[in-house]
């Protein structure tokens, strides 16, 4: 299973990202797809997940009203939103598949997203 994530960038505040996470390479029956990211310093943290019904959650409270997260089931691809972005939103961001069946987790490449003026 390859997961290819693609989306990152530089902005600036108040700017809008839009990261995406296909998942390719076996025919895979996806619980969750979802995203970690990596602070300046900081360790790899979960970030925000969706179940295969759509059901989301953020760890972070702050993102609230400014990010969301969506998944085509079809395509086996996550996307993450990103609105109103902030300096403290800098990290390398992870995508993140947690098969069905077995629970074994797939890792993609991490996308750097980097807020600043």
């Amino acid at each position: 299973v390859q997961l290819q994530a693609s989306g990152g960038g530089l902005v600036q505040p108040g700017g809008s990202l839009r990261l995406s996470c296909a998942a390719s390479g076996v025919a895979l029956s996806i619980a969750y797809m979802g995203w970690y990211r990596q602070g300046p310093g900081q360790r790899r943290e979960f970030f925000a997940r969706i179940s295969s019904g759509g059901s989301t959650y953020f760890a972070d409270s702050s993102v609230e009203g400014r990010f969301f997260i969506s998944r085509d089931n079809a395509k086996n691809t996550v996307y993450l939103q990103m609105n109103s972005l902030k300096p403290e939103d800098t990290a390398v961001y992870y995508c993140n598949v947690v098969a069905a069946h077995s629970g074994t987790e797939y890792w993609g490449q991490g996308t750097q997203v980097t807020v600043s003026s």
